[in-house]
């Protein structure tokens, strides 16, 4: 009976155990359910955190794109403004340049009409003294000539042979004028006369180069090679500053080609085409070259 009564309350105790186990584990599972949940809404309140920060990110960065769109709208319109103010500048400069040139053509007329005035000035005694009158007593005495004799006239004394004009009171400008005048008649001795004349008295000045070209554009009109080639390389000489340079080198080459001389031409013409490239002349020398290479007969 001992034994049953502790078999009873054994399985009692036992009972109770498990009663108290069963009633502890639901009571278990809903602390591990609070706190899932409890970790599930803190994830959720980082989730909505993070969300608003995306959103003020993503209006940071539209508001960062609107101001670099505006930038380089600004910087765009300053670059556009800036090259319209350089083609502007460069505009400017450029008629600046051309009136300075102009101003420079015009300084260098007037000082060859300075050095005209200066050479007439410096004339006056010796044209004076070539204008006055006879002095008494070189003729026949009026007293003892005879009845109905003409008084004497005093004669000026006749030019020297070959004696150039004067230049007295001519300036430059009118004296290039006056020679080419001649050379376009075809009138080749005065042509020449009046370029050496304008040369000998202003040989500084810019209309200088030109006439000594024309001397030579005279001999080679006149088929006279060996004195335009001469004349020609005395622009290269003494006039290399004048724009004459270019189309002298490409005339006596022709003047060379023209007097059997095509190795000599052809050094003149590559000499052009080498030192002005961009030149009429060395664009009408590239023509002869190849003229003349065409005609060249081969080597043997």
């Amino acid at each position: 009976m001992k034994g049953m009564t502790m078999s009873t309350s054994t399985r009692l105790a036992v009972a109770a155990a498990c009663v108290l186990a069963l009633a502890a584990r639901p009571a278990a599972q809903n602390r591990e359910h609070q706190q899932q949940a409890a970790e599930l809404r803190i994830v959720q309140e980082q989730q909505q955190q993070l969300s608003v920060a995306i959103a003020q990110l993503s209006d940071a960065l539209k508001a960062l794109n609107t101001r670099l769109d505006e930038a380089s709208a600004a910087t765009r319109k300053g670059f556009a403004d800036q090259e319209l103010n350089i083609r502007n500048m460069s505009g400017d400069l450029s008629a600046i340049r051309e009136r300075t040139q102009e101003t420079d053509t015009r300084i260098r007329t007037l000082r060859d009409e300075i050095d005209a005035l200066r050479t007439t000035v410096s004339s006056l005694p010796s044209l004076i003294s070539q204008a006055a009158p006879a002095p008494p007593g070189d003729g026949p005495d009026p007293a003892t000539a005879p009845a109905g004799a003409p008084a004497p006239v005093s004669a000026a004394p006749p030019p020297a042979a070959g004696a150039t004009p004067s230049t007295a009171g001519l300036s430059p400008a009118r004296m290039l004028d006056s020679a080419k005048s001649d050379y376009f008649a075809g009138q080749w001795a005065l042509a020449v006369s009046g370029f050496e004349a304008l040369v000998r008295a202003f040989p500084r000045s810019e209309a200088a180069g030109e006439a000594q070209f024309y001397i030579g554009e005279t001999y080679y009109a006149q088929n006279k090679w060996r004195e335009a080639i001469d004349a020609y390389g005395l622009v290269l000489e003494k006039y290399r500053n004048t724009t004459w340079v270019p189309d002298a080198y490409r005339k006596r080459g022709q003047a060379y080609a023209q007097s059997g001389q095509p190795d000599k031409a052809r050094e003149m013409w590559e000499t052009v085409i080498k030192l002005y490239p961009e030149s009429d002349a060395a664009r009408l020398a590239s023509q002869d070259l190849q003229r003349i290479n065409r005609t060249a007969p081969p080597a043997k």
